[in-house]
């Protein structure tokens, strides 16, 4: 049953919540790092190798683990504090990214470095944005879902906004070493914000009200544990309730089309984002000839649009927050396909602006939506569900784009980016038709 929300957004109560105030410096600190990281990398693959082609090779190598982590990670999400989960991923990636800067500093750095990094980092952010996503349901009260996936929204863009001012400035200073090297540290310090979230072990199994909440699996499991004589029975338990969750949350899916037309809406629109990263940093070096700061001009400006475009979302009312998601996803569309002929910087930022403006209403607009409707212990699988269809079209689109730039050129590679939010605008019409 869907749970109502607030028409407007009391941010006093949401910031009162200590926390919350946690969880935004956690994803303020850690989207900085990674903002930094992904321009970084990106640019000194581009520089190095003159490859589009290998630039899409990040990306993709990024993105691939999203296709196998989810099936676990949303169970695991669903069974297991989130809290825990979000910190252990962090130290991992922190002590990966920080194990390549040294490579880097000591002048030993080659591709497959970047690469290897880039595929931890990437296993690691296809369970952790899930995780995070279901820890705001259980911090936040519901009637101020809205609200609360636009602080955290305001939170990321504000982290890409500041890493993107300075990493057009840093990285001809300080290199690549010291790009991972802030990278790395930022995860450490967002393991710590989200240590504090709270206190104590809160398992997600404990506010189930539907019937099915142990089957003979889990009894055989928990028993088996329990005593510690059968190891095996315990193993085949597991496995058969892990089975048996998978199963379920996909016959949930299915049941739902509403959950399925906005999944697939804000995937599409998530997938668009990163895999346009590809063909962004083309645009800076082979058009606009704006070298690295250019690309960080770039990156500010779509992070200033996202601010504004999560601040006015959660102010706006429940009649127009539909119709202006589909307007957002339609203005995606249209707006790549004008890039390239926007052959100025300050236009291109404007550019930047309004497409980090509409995908920032999409977001909270989407994530809102799916809270209230989505029951909490769904929420894991759920979120993981989106995560492996959106990892399908970012490798679809990262392997076509950059071969499409390389081959036929900027212009046919952003038509490719537009025919792709046209989808996003057609599946975001369908889910405003079942809302109503």
């Amino acid at each position: 049953m869907a749970t109502a929300i607030a028409n407007t957004v009391d941010w006093k109560l949401i910031w009162a919540q200590r926390g919350f105030r946690y969880f935004f410096l956690a994803m303020f600190v850690s989207l900085f790092g990674s903002g930094m990281n992904f321009a970084g990398v990106s640019w000194y693959i581009l520089t190095a190798t003159h490859s589009t082609v290998k630039v899409s090779g990040q990306v993709i190598v990024m993105t691939l683990p999203g296709l196998f982590v989810p099936f676990l990670g949303g169970v695991l999400i669903d069974r297991i504090d989130r809290r825990y989960l979000g910190v252990l991923l962090d130290l991992i990636r922190g002590f990966f990214v920080l194990a390549t800067a040294y490579i880097a500093w000591r002048g030993h750095l080659q591709l497959w470095h970047l690469y290897a990094m880039t595929l931890i980092t990437g296993t690691g952010s296809a369970m952790y944005w899930a995780t995070v996503n279901a820890l705001v349901q259980e911090v936040i009260p519901p009637s101020q879902f809205t609200g609360a996936n636009a602080a955290v929204l305001v939170g990321v863009q504000s982290g890409m906004l500041i890493a993107g001012a300075f990493v057009g400035f840093l990285y001809n200073t300080a290199g690549i070493q010291g790009i991972l090297a802030i990278d790395g540290a930022t995860y450490f310090v967002s393991a710590y914000c989200l240590y504090r979230v709270r206190r104590g072990y809160v398992s997600p199994r404990e506010s189930q009200k539907y019937p099915r909440e142990y089957n003979e699996a889990t009894e055989a499991t928990a028993e088996a544990l329990e005593t510690g004589e059968n190891p095996e029975v315990a193993e085949a338990g597991l496995s058969l309730a892990v089975y048996a969750d998978m199963k379920e949350g996909f016959a949930y899916l299915k049941q739902q089309p509403l959950v399925l037309a906005l999944g697939i809406t804000h995937s599409i629109m998530m997938a668009g984002v990163v895999s346009a990263n590809v063909v962004l940093v083309a645009l800076a070096n082979d058009i606009l000839r704006a070298g690295p700061r250019g690309l960080g001009f770039l990156e500010t400006g779509w992070a200033s649009g996202a601010i504004i475009g999560g601040l006015i979302a959660s102010q706006l009312p429940q009649s127009l927050r539909m119709p202006l998601y589909v307007a957002a996803c339609a203005g995606l569309a249209a707006g790549h396909m004008a890039t390239p002929f926007v052959a100025f910087l300050v236009g291109a930022v404007m550019m930047q602006i309004v497409f980090g403006f509409c995908r920032a209403l999409g977001g909270v607009v989407a994530q809102s939506s799916l809270m209230s409707i989505v029951p909490r212990h769904f929420m894991g699988r759920t979120q993981s569900a989106m995560a492996i269809l959106t990892t399908v079209v970012q490798l679809f689109m990262s392997l076509s784009l950059g071969l499409v730039a390389q081959r036929a050129g900027l212009v046919a590679s952003y038509a490719l980016l537009a025919l792709l939010y046209t989808g996003a605008t057609v599946s975001a019409i369908r889910a405003r038709q079942l809302l109503r």
